[in-house]
């Protein structure tokens, strides 16, 4: 089941980014650290409306950020769309003791979905340039590869920006 994520969450949903940090770190892909995702990050998320989670028996296994909001880093990218009525993917992330099943792939499903039913032209994320696991997850998914953005409190490394179009 995917839905909205609740305030008294916040800590479980810190425990699963801070777990595929470490794993990720393990695989040599310094994507996520210390200070990304944060606490203050995943509450504005939930004040939004914006976070959502996969649960599994009543756990939480997963999450997804899908925002209207563009961040201003995004915007020298040459978008393949007008930049309105985009989605914005954020976050996501499944806890390492549940990736391969899937879940990820029905997360992205859920916003595509979302962003369908909802009038939206098309959905954009970034991935870190060093994860090309996630990169093929996106283009195997339809996502165009794009410009690249930096987010220096995260890494030195480029971010690679995708979009597909509905």
């Amino acid at each position: 089941m995917i839905r909205p994520a609740k305030i008294s969450e916040i800590d479980d949903i810190l425990e699963i980014t801070r777990a595929c940090a470490k794993y990720m770190m393990a695989k040599g892909i310094y994507q996520w650290n210390e200070q990304y995702p944060s606490k203050p990050h995943l509450e504005l998320d939930v004040e939004r409306n914006e976070l959502f989670v996969k649960t599994i028996n009543g756990s939480i296994a997963g999450a997804i950020v899908i925002s209207e909001h563009m961040d201003e880093e995004y915007l020298p990218v040459q978008w393949l769309t007008k930049n309105e009525k985009n989605i914005y993917i954020h976050r996501l992330c499944v806890h390492p003791k549940y990736q391969g099943e899937g879940y990820a792939q029905k997360m992205m499903s859920y916003a595509e979905d979302h962003a369908k039913k909802n009038g939206f032209i098309s959905v954009r994320l970034d991935t870190f340039s060093q994860n090309k696991r996630n990169q093929k997850f996106y283009e195997t998914r339809g996502y165009q590869r794009l410009g690249d953005v930096h987010f220096p409190k995260q890494s030195e490394y480029a971010f690679h920006c995708y979009e597909l179009v509905l």
